[in-house]
């Protein structure tokens, strides 16, 4: 089992910046990949961004390419998304979620394990 748990989301104006963290616990974090995922009301779970066991392999949605920054500290078991110059369209509950094989993927259905969500807000 793997714990997750997200912070870092709030209420931010556009253009403003926050950073999400995903704090892991419970089985070797560093064997995980490791995805940020979005979901807004009344739309779907979207794919925000990836990142392998090692960080040396990164996917990114392209709504988020160039803006976003997913990175991850596996001596802290923690991964965590830089999101720069957002827009009210990232407003979403965000989530954290694991993969066992240590593969990026952009399919939810592939991921074991995903945290309770924190909220962001982007006003215009």
């Amino acid at each position: 089992q793997v714990q997750l748990v997200e912070s870092g989301g709030g209420l931010v104006q556009a253009g403003g910046s926050l950073r999400l963290s995903c704090a892991a616990s419970g089985r070797t974090f560093s064997n995980y990949a490791m995805g940020w995922f979005r979901q807004a009301p009344g739309k779907e779970r979207e794919f925000v961004a990836a990142i392998n066991w090692s960080g040396l392999r990164i996917r990114y949605a392209d709504s988020v390419k160039g803006r976003f920054t997913i990175s991850r500290d596996n001596a802290k078991n923690t991964v965590y998304l830089q999101m720069n110059s957002l827009k009210p369209e990232d407003t979403a509950a965000y989530y954290c979620a694991a993969e066992a094989t240590g593969w990026i993927t952009p399919l939810a259905g592939e991921y074991d394990y995903w945290g309770p969500g924190t909220q962001v807000t982007v006003s215009s």
